[in-house]
């Protein structure tokens, strides 16, 4: 059974680190904060997330005080939120200043930490690395949420010595916060999010950055397509190179497989534009592979990837058009499954594009041309 949350110590208030006290926050969880970032740490007390950790000086733990800490001070977990490469330290600290009884961090690779920890002589038996896998492109408190992990996958890389104490008071914090928790060893959890998460990007970054140079008429061309490619190349840029150099070697593994797929490509649109054209055959595998690719990703609730029809509606750009939108789903029985805006440049208006099952589409169509939507 999972272990009972009282008292939780955030450390660190990024947008991970406050979404977690958030969360927290949301089920009765008394949470402490700490960071050295006064005011990040005074924008998560303003924002609801806790209150300001007063560390004590390490003793024996004795039973639970009236305010719901035990010992001189001591929290039931404390949730280190710092980047990768100062999560050892900051655990050897915690642990030494006896200021919780179990330990996890949020740092987004493992092995690291780990390592760090354990050559550090730290108690791994109080410490469960742990991962959620959730984010945005903002940063800092004031981009954080209660709800970023629902449904989101959580992924727990305990290690041999991990006590089982442990392993239940994380998977609450993980329960409580509505993620999904994954088991996974560190090293293979690292190698996966350098494909799914550290890679792309990089990737995106590397794309966004062919922008930077380009011209007026480029950009006045800009569409959907290149703002969801390059939609994360938006976030911090210090923030990642962390991530990014506790995730090195894997990465850069992923790195190099993109970058011989382009470089390929590169040469056979080379081939294609001299007038040989064997070398579309090329680039029709790469995209084959891509689409192949695509369709593995997970669908809604992390189940099978599904296939859904979008309906497209011309939507006025003023309050109020989007719930009138929803309305007509709700009246007609229609659940959507997904929804992107895409607006008109120069224009009060846009298109909806509304994800919906096969089956519902053309009743939805129809829903809409009955009341007056314009539905290309």
């Amino acid at each position: 059974m999972a272990s009972e949350l009282r008292t939780v110590l955030v450390v660190g208030t990024g947008l991970i680190g406050t979404s977690v006290a958030l969360a927290l926050r949301g089920h009765g969880v008394r949470v402490l904060l700490s960071d050295r970032d006064q005011g990040a740490m005074r924008l998560a007390r303003e924002l609801g997330a806790g209150e300001e950790w007063q560390p004590q000086p390490a003793t024996a733990a004795g039973a639970g005080g009236a305010d719901g800490v035990t010992g001189a001070g001591r929290v039931d977990l404390a949730v280190i939120a710092v980047p990768p490469a100062h999560v050892a330290t900051e655990l050897l600290a915690l642990q030494r200043a006896g200021a919780a009884t179990h330990y996890t961090d949020v740092a987004s690779v493992k092995a690291v930490p780990i390592d760090g920890a354990r050559r550090l002589g730290c108690d791994l038996g109080a410490y469960v690395a742990s991962h959620p896998l959730a984010g945005r492109e903002r940063s800092g408190p004031g981009a954080a949420r209660a709800d970023l992990f629902l449904g989101r996958p959580w992924a727990l890389c305990p290690t041999p010595e991990s006590s089982p104490e442990t392993r239940a008071a994380v998977l609450r914090l993980v329960e409580l916060c509505g993620a999904n928790p994954v088991e996974v060893h560190a090293d293979d959890h690292d190698r996966a999010v350098a494909v799914v998460s550290h890679a792309p990007h990089v990737t995106a970054s590397a794309v966004a950055a062919r922008l930077a140079d380009a011209s007026e008429v480029a950009l006045g061309l800009a569409g959907q397509g290149v703002r969801d490619v390059t939609r994360i190349a938006g976030s911090d840029p210090g923030l990642w190179l962390g991530i990014l150099a506790g995730n090195a070697a894997p990465v850069a593994e992923v790195l190099e497989a993109v970058s011989r797929d382009l470089s390929e490509a590169a040469s056979a649109l080379r081939a294609l534009a001299g007038g040989d054209g064997t070398a579309s055959g090329e680039i029709t595998q790469l995209l084959k592979r891509g689409v192949a690719g695509h369709g593995r990703i997970p669908g809604k609730h992390g189940g099978p990837a599904s296939s859904y029809v979008m309906v497209q509606v011309v939507i006025g750009d003023r309050p109020g058009q989007l719930a009138k939108l929803f309305q007509v789903c709700d009246e007609v029985g229609v659940n959507v499954e997904d929804v992107r805006l895409e607006h008109a440049p120069g224009l009060p208006l846009g298109i909806a594009e509304v994800s919906v099952q096969p089956d519902a589409a053309p009743v939805l169509t129809r829903a809409l041309h009955e009341r007056g939507w314009q539905v290309p």
